[in-house]
């Protein structure tokens, strides 16, 4: 039995949709966190880069970059998804997209999408804020691009999913704060994990975020902590996983039926 074809109309139509969502309050959806970002950057960059000078043979201020960029895609795409899906469920205007031809695919294509390109954007300005200070650099173009977005597409399909579950606001902000922050900030981005004392060291190799920072910095400056086979492999594995679990969750109507 072949797949039901996508409904390329209301793809677009829903896509398009939510790129004017965030493209509205650009102020705080685009160049909120990248002022956030580029302030860590200057904080940590600069100010501990005249004291650490290199790791890895990197000057301090470069290293930083790749987990800062990292840091705006993964933040930035899960707050888009989670934060539209779950307003909508709130509003109850979800019901327009459960009347409309719009099917299970193309709700998830569309959001997490758009997720992927308001990500794309925030990494990008942090990464060009970034090379008035260093230069511009990149080591392996093509696996940057296709990395960041893997990771984008990765965090976007968690945020629905999230938005999905949450039956509040509380349950909304229980994963940003409480498991991407702390798992980002113990994911290598500030400090290379060989840093660490044992067993420290091995149980940072826990934190999937670590395989995500490490792979964009393959991609920009050509070191890491892990085999970058390993990082994409994790982060391939993972989106496919996310993936079938939203497109589950979304062809049942989970928590937004009822």
């Amino acid at each position: 039995m072949s797949a039901p074809a996508l409904n390329a109309v209301a793809l677009k139509t829903l896509f398009r949709k939510e790129v004017r969502r965030f493209s509205k309050v650009w102020m705080q959806t685009v160049f909120s966190p990248l002022v956030t970002t580029s302030l860590y950057f200057l904080v940590f960059g600069v100010a501990l880069g005249s004291r650490l000078r290199e790791i890895d043979g990197v000057p301090y201020i470069e290293f930083v970059i790749p987990g800062l960029v990292m840091l705006g895609v993964i933040n930035n795409a899960f707050l888009n998804c989670s934060s539209s899906l779950f307003q909508s469920k709130i509003n109850g205007t979800v019901v327009d997209l459960l009347v409309a031809p719009i099917g299970p695919a193309e709700m998830l294509l569309a959001y997490v999408g758009a997720a992927v390109l308001r990500a794309f954007i925030v990494g990008s300005l942090v990464y060009l804020v970034a090379s008035f200070f260093v230069g511009f650099q990149m080591a392996h173009p093509l696996w940057t691009l296709v990395f960041v977005l893997a990771v984008a597409a990765t965090f976007a399909t968690a945020g629905l999913i999230t938005a999905l579950w949450a039956e509040k606001f509380d349950h909304l902000s229980v994963v940003p704060n409480f498991v991407l922050t702390p798992l980002t900030f113990l994911g290598g981005v500030f400090y290379s994990v060989d840093m660490l004392p044992a067993p420290w060291d091995l149980v940072s190799r826990f934190n999937p975020i670590l395989y995500m920072v490490n792979g964009l910095r393959h991609g920009l400056l050509g070191i890491s902590d892990v085999p970058p086979e390993q990082s994409l492999a994790f982060v391939g594995g993972l989106l496919v996983l996310l993936l079938a679990v939203a497109a589950r969750l979304l062809g049942s109507g989970y928590k937004l039926r009822s």
